[in-house]
This record gives C-alpha cells, sequence and structure tokens, in this order.
C-alpha cells in the first residue's frame, strides 16, 4: 500500500472491510483496537464494497489493500470488476508476526486457506492480474514491481521504491496495533534470511499451510 501511495496518479485505501469482519468473525482471535474500528467504518460490507465501485477517488488507479479473510459473508462479485493482486507470504512469516499481537491463532486467521480458495477461483475465472511473493519482491522490488505495473497497464515510476518514515493518512486506525515496523521504513529492506522459533502449535498451522502457498508461489512473478 505505501508503495502505490507513492504514486501521483494513485488513491489507496487501507482495508476498508475490516470492520465488516469484525462483526462476523468466526475465530477466538482477539483484535487489538476492535472497538474503534466498528466505531471507524461501515460495517456492511455490501455497501462498504458498492461504495468502492461508485465514489470517485479523483485519482486513475485505486488501490484498496484488503485480507482474504475479511471476505467473509459477502457478495465478492465486485473482485470481478477490479485488477486483483494476491500479495502472498511464507506462512511461518506471517504466523511469526501475527502472533506477537493476537493470541489464540488459527489458519483462517491468517487467511492462507482464504486466499488459496481465491486465488483458484480467480485464476479459473481468468481474473487473477498477479501474485507477488513478499521475499520475491524484497529480493528485486524495481523488477517484480515493474512486472506489476506491466499486468496493470500502468507505468512503472521510481517513486514506488521509497517512502518518508511514520504513519500516512490513509492507515487505518488499527495503525498503531500493526504498522510500527512500516512506520520507521523508508523503502523495501532487502531480503534477509530468517529462523522462526515458532511454537509447537504455531508451526503445525504454517506446515498445513504450505502446500497452498507453495502452488501460489509457482504463480508469482518473478525478479
Amino acid at each position: 500500500m505505501y508503495s502505490f501511495a507513492q504514486r501521483p496518479d494513485t488513491a489507496v485505501e487501507d482495508e476498508p472491510l475490516y470492520a465488516h469482519y469484525l462483526l462476523r468473525q468466526p475465530t477466538e482471535a482477539d483484535h487489538p483496537g476492535r472497538e474503534d474500528i466498528l466505531q471507524s467504518q461501515n460495517n456492511n460490507g455490501n455497501e462498504v464494497t458498492a461504495r468502492m465501485l461508485s465514489h470517485d477517488y479523483q485519482k486513475e488507479v485505486v488501490v484498496f489493500k484488503q485480507m482474504t479473510h475479511h471476505l467473509i459473508d459477502i457478495d465478492t462479485g465486485f473482485l470481478d470488476r477490479m485488477d486483483n493482486v494476491l500479495l502472498i507470504r511464507d506462512p511461518r512469516a506471517i504466523l511469526n508476526s501475527f502472533s506477537k499481537v493476537v493470541e489464540k491463532v488459527t489458519a483462517r486467521d491468517i487467511g492462507v486457506p482464504q486466499q488459496f480458495a481465491l486465488f483458484q477461483r480467480l485464476q479459473k475465472a481468468g481474473k487473477l492480474t498477479a501474485v507477488v511473493d513478499a521475499r520475491l519482491l524484497l529480493l528485486n522490488p524495481e523488477s517484480v514491481l515493474s512486472q506489476l505495473c506491466d499486468r496493470l497497464g500502468i507505468p512503472f515510476t521510481p517513486q514506488m521504491l521509497s517512502w518518508e518514515p511514520g504513519a500516512r493518512p490513509e492507515d487505518g486506525i488499527w495503525a498503531a496495533h500493526w504498522y510500527g515496523n512500516v512506520h520507521k521504513s523508508t523503502g523495501f529492506q532487502p531480503w534477509k534470511e530468517k529462523t522462526y522459533n515458532l511454537s509447537p502449535a504455531l508451526a503445525s498451522i504454517a506446515e498445513a499451510c504450505r502446500p497452498a502457498y507453495e502452488e501460489m508461489l509457482g504463480a508469482a512473478l518473478r525478479p
């Protein structure tokens, strides 16, 4: 989201379906700032997606950062009217960061099963624009972003590679709980191999999610 927000022709919106999800959340994960999020957003997902499609953002390009597990009890037909880019990440990395903020984590809380189902649906319908893997992106941001922009039919600009540190006006109200690292960053950090010290329960979730991740990885843009 921060990368695309640097483009002068682009507007970005941060997780517009978060409140919708929280009212229908099927798991026990305790999301910090829950009540503030519910107060800050419309919690009717179908109304939200209708606004997304009809609102005048006064920009040529609009990027909606979504979480696949937020697409619950909602008509997902709006996706057929958009370019869909799936950002994927090693399940171990997702769990390592997610579990620092939320306890009682399940696979459905991190959205990998839902993302894989969406991947299959979009691919079958010819509506999957691109898959971007976090590790491959960090190995060569300019190459991957250039390919992504080409898929989207927009020109790549080097402005997408860096940003000022700190919060952005588009940040959701939950940023204080989740965006600490990105607020310290000024661009894409070089990829470094990591060791994840997950609990046995989290390691089991990561292992269960790995086949789905690896299949999506096979479709990811390569630097």
